[in-house]
């Protein structure tokens, strides 16, 4: 047998499309508006997202048993706040620069609706290898739509992608800018990241028809 059974891939598999937590279950939207301008920041927030689910999901399966009900979500926000904390210092440390731009988006990581929807609906009820799996699932679904807004609104927006100039030089009029291409200022503000991630819904509708609610 391999590592994961059929149930347990579906774990891994199913967030990444028919149930993605931010086009199928409409979560974490806010992130995906406010930091994908750059696909370098939407890549490092995935990452954070990752390691905080992840664990996160592991560590609350691990107290199913021994937290209180009523004050469960407290317990929850001090295990994803400790995360969040850690993910913090390490940007500090590693991406200052980067961590500057992310600090408060960072944060908001605590309150974020996929996450806390996780430990209630999965970790508080499962194991914590399948928690573990369901967390890492969810987490590259909401990574996946990420570094799809980031990587067309940076390429479209600013001609780069990562930073590296990829269309050429706006100034010397280079590569497509030599024909005439001009950067879509509009591409790096928020309500573009809405339209992207409505294409997105919109070709996984058109792929999936179950999808299409009555």
């Amino acid at each position: 047998m391999g590592l994961l059974s059929k149930k347990d891939s579906k774990l891994i598999l199913d967030p990444l499309a028919d149930n993605n937590p931010i086009t199928i279950q409409v979560l974490g939207i806010c992130s995906a508006l406010a930091i994908t301008a750059e696909l370098k920041a939407s890549i490092v927030m995935a990452i954070s997202v990752i390691f905080v689910l992840g664990v996160g999901n592991v560590v609350v399966s691990l107290m199913r048993n021994i937290i209180p009900s009523k004050i469960r979500i407290i317990v929850q926000l001090i295990i994803v706040a400790t995360l969040v904390i850690i993910v913090d210092l390490v940007l500090k440390a590693y991406a200052y620069e980067l961590s500057k731009t992310l600090s408060v988006f960072v944060g908001l990581i605590i309150t974020n609706c996929i996450i806390m929807g996780r430990f209630e609906a999965f970790a508080l009820g499962n194991g914590p290898w399948k928690s573990f799996l369901d967390g890492i699932g969810n987490a590259l679904g909401y990574g996946v739509i990420l570094i799809i807004v980031g990587f067309f609104r940076e390429l479209l927006g600013s001609g780069t992608l990562l930073g590296v100039p990829v269309l050429g030089d706006p100034i010397e009029k280079t590569g497509l800018y030599s024909i005439g291409y001009e950067n879509n200022g509009f591409m790096l503000l928020s309500p573009m990241a809405l339209i992207v991630v409505g294409l997105i819904i919109w070709v996984q509708r058109s792929r999936n028809k179950a999808l299409i609610e009555d």
